[in-house]
């Protein structure tokens, strides 16, 4: 059941009390394209040509075009691109109302006639379950689903881009994992259990928010080793409603009374959602020389925007 919002009901909690009973809670709001992946970058050059003759300009375009081929053809082969493209939601979860809960072991999907979702509840229970399939298989991870060769292929490509891009990937991966902290599994859903007042913990969340459609932008967190990270649950698509509708409904499903956001990417719409929603932003750039990039960026400097937006925490040993 959604709420007015366009949110699930289950995902919105209430909180409610004195806030020292709530540990702190970060949010990082990610983009995903120039900042936690170089991809665009690569295949227009841009990347390569801002070190000044250092960087194949042609290697770069080519791993790029090869990372552009292997996301459509796992897409298409696995992920009903070629049949739901058109209707892209900005969540995975948008249209679980309509999911009845049928099993699906037995279903064809090749012979069901999906049509556009805005046509009736029939089509729109049919992209359902197609999202729920999606869902399982980003739970149940590439390795799983991929063939051997293709494997080798995928393995073989991420190890040549992150040493083209100086460890871009690998590091950007790494921020990510410390940015969830500890207690990343038990933060991985929007509902928080209440805990003691004594408690000095923080919890940590990544969520991401792309400007791609929302299967791509899916399969790219699998490809780039993102989906441990990030649940599915957590990854938006601002392709239709834009950024600051995607962080507005981010606010409301954190309704945390400790809660505190950032943003983080290289683009001036996420730059504008956060000075509206005033979060802070921290703004990549991939360029060489440049502090706030990967290899590079690091907690200490995030917990700085958190700082001048939101203020110390109250405990100093809290982990930042």
């Amino acid at each position: 059941m959604a709420t007015a919002s366009g949110m699930p009901e289950q995902e919105t909690q209430v909180f409610s009390g004195n806030n020292d009973q709530y540990p702190r809670l970060d949010v990082y709001v990610w983009d995903m394209d120039e900042t936690l992946v170089l991809l665009n970058s690569l295949l227009k050059s841009s990347y390569a040509e801002a070190f000044n003759g250092l960087k194949d300009v042609q290697k770069g375009v080519e791993i790029g075009r090869t990372w552009e081929n292997l996301i459509l053809q796992i897409c298409d082969d696995y992920f009903f691109y070629e049949q739901i493209e058109n209707y892209n939601k900005p969540f995975l979860d948008a249209l679980a109302q309509y999911d009845d809960g049928r099993d699906l072991s037995d279903y064809d999907f090749n012979q069901d006639e999906l049509g556009s979702p805005h046509e009736d509840d029939a089509n729109n229970r049919k992209l359902a379950y197609r999202h729920r399939v999606i869902a399982q298989k980003y739970l149940q991870g590439l390795r799983n689903i991929l063939d051997h060769e293709t494997i080798k292929l995928w393995d073989e490509l991420y190890d040549k881009t992150d040493e083209y891009t100086d460890r871009w990937l690998s590091s950007a991966r790494t921020f990510l994992k410390e940015c969830s902290g500890e207690d990343k599994d038990s933060v991985s859903s929007v509902a928080f259990a209440n805990t003691s007042s004594n408690s000095t913990n923080s919890n940590h969340v990544n969520v991401l928010v792309t400007s791609g459609s929302i299967v791509p932008s899916l399969v790219k967190c699998m490809l780039f080793h993102l989906d441990s990270l990030i649940t599915h649950g957590n990854v938006y698509s601002s392709w239709e409603v834009g950024k600051i509708q995607c962080f507005r409904w981010i606010k409301e499903r954190f309704n945390h009374p400790n809660v505190r956001f950032c943003a983080i990417g290289d683009g001036w719409e996420e730059s504008e959602a956060a000075e509206i929603m005033r979060w802070p932003f921290v703004k990549i750039d991939p360029r060489p020389g440049k502090l706030h990039r990967f290899p590079g960026l690091t907690l200490t400097t995030v917990s700085h925007y958190f700082s001048v937006v939101y203020g110390r925490p109250g405990n100093e040993n809290d982990e930042e």
